[in-house]
């Protein structure tokens, strides 16, 4: 399968930039665009704990890259996409099988 997506950070033209992350992909109902869970902690110093929170980030998702719910993704920073979307999906961590 031949990658035509201009988006596609391997195949097309898209640069990316700034925070990279690794999360699991919670859903990818909406179109060429998957939901990525990040999980991180927080140190709150007042309680001199650490707080484990978890953030839910949009990113493009490339045809070619063929991700689904429950895998592993790299995603990356790169220019604002559509109105929700600033991350990039640059590579599969982990395949659910």
């Amino acid at each position: 399968m031949e990658c035509t997506d201009p988006r596609c950070p391997v195949h097309g033209g898209l640069k990316y930039r700034g925070m990279q992350f690794t999360g699991k992909v919670v859903s990818d109902k909406a179109k060429r665009t998957v939901i990525v869970e990040v999980d991180y902690a927080r140190y709150v110093y007042k309680y001199e704990r650490s707080l484990r929170k978890r953030s839910r980030i949009p990113a493009h998702s490339p045809e070619c890259m063929g991700v689904k719910t429950n895998d592993l993704v790299n995603i990356a920073e790169t220019r604002r996409l559509s109105k929700t979307k600033s991350f990039v999906v640059t590579g599969v961590a982990n395949k659910e099988k």
